[in-house]
């Protein structure tokens, strides 16, 4: 696979576009960017510093204080994908939390936050071989990437598969928060004035509430070569 594209991967929260873009980025040898990754850091930043809570958002702070926010990923060999860091610090546990995940749909919703990210997002593409996912990579970051994913699958589904993962980390945490927290996500992710998420019109669709990891890789990798070869 000598040509290199760029592959958009959007879809709901919790429909697995991380680890499928993980997956794809290491059979290829791509860059992959976990664009949802960002959002959280820039969520945590704002929870550090009291610029949200369940009680306010204090939103002028936080657009004022974005240049102090400098975020990076470095890889670790060890896991096998690049973890996010938070002005130097790795804060890669610290925003798989659910009480952040309650709040970076709202922090997501915010122009100046996702002018800046899509910048940096942007400039770590202009050479092509990556594998980006997020809400808006092929309707905003990278309108003419060359295959864009869609996916979906049932708020059920979805929830039972972050309730699983958050208990196998040892989250205290009830099957009814997540699924309220995913179905919230999903109202504010397609309703926010700015970058809402919608399926691009070239996209290709998958729900994957009944397909396994391994289905869904190859039926990805078969679209990715394709293209590739097209």
């Amino acid at each position: 696979m000598s040509k290199k594209i760029t592959i958009a991967i959007d879809g709901y929260s919790s429909t697995g576009k991380s680890t499928l873009a993980k997956q794809l980025a290491k059979e290829l040898g791509y860059v992959y960017v976990d664009t949802g990754a960002m959002y959280r850091a820039v969520t945590f930043f704002a929870m550090q510093n009291g610029f949200i809570s369940n009680d306010l958002f204090h939103k002028n702070e936080l657009i004022v204080s974005l240049p102090k926010i400098k975020l990076h990923f470095e890889f670790n060999p060890e896991l096998g994908f690049a973890e996010m860091y938070l002005n130097d610090v790795n804060v890669e546990k610290q925003i798989r939390t659910l009480e952040v995940s309650g709040f970076v749909s709202k922090i997501a919703e915010v122009s100046e936050v996702r002018a800046k990210l899509v910048e940096q997002q942007q400039a770590m593409g202009k050479d092509k071989g990556i594998i980006m996912d997020g809400r808006d990579i092929g309707t905003v970051v990278f309108p003419d990437a060359e295959l864009k994913i869609f996916m979906t699958a049932s708020a059920e589904t979805r929830a039972q598969r972050r309730f699983d993962e958050l208990q196998s980390k040892g989250d205290d945490v009830t099957y009814e928060e997540v699924l309220k927290n995913v179905q919230e996500r999903d109202y504010i992710d397609t309703h926010r004035a700015d970058s809402p998420l919608v399926i691009a019109d070239d996209a290709i669709e998958i729900d994957n509430s009944y397909l396994s990891k391994e289905e869904q890789f190859t039926t990805v990798l078969e679209l990715i070569e394709e293209v590739i070869h097209s």
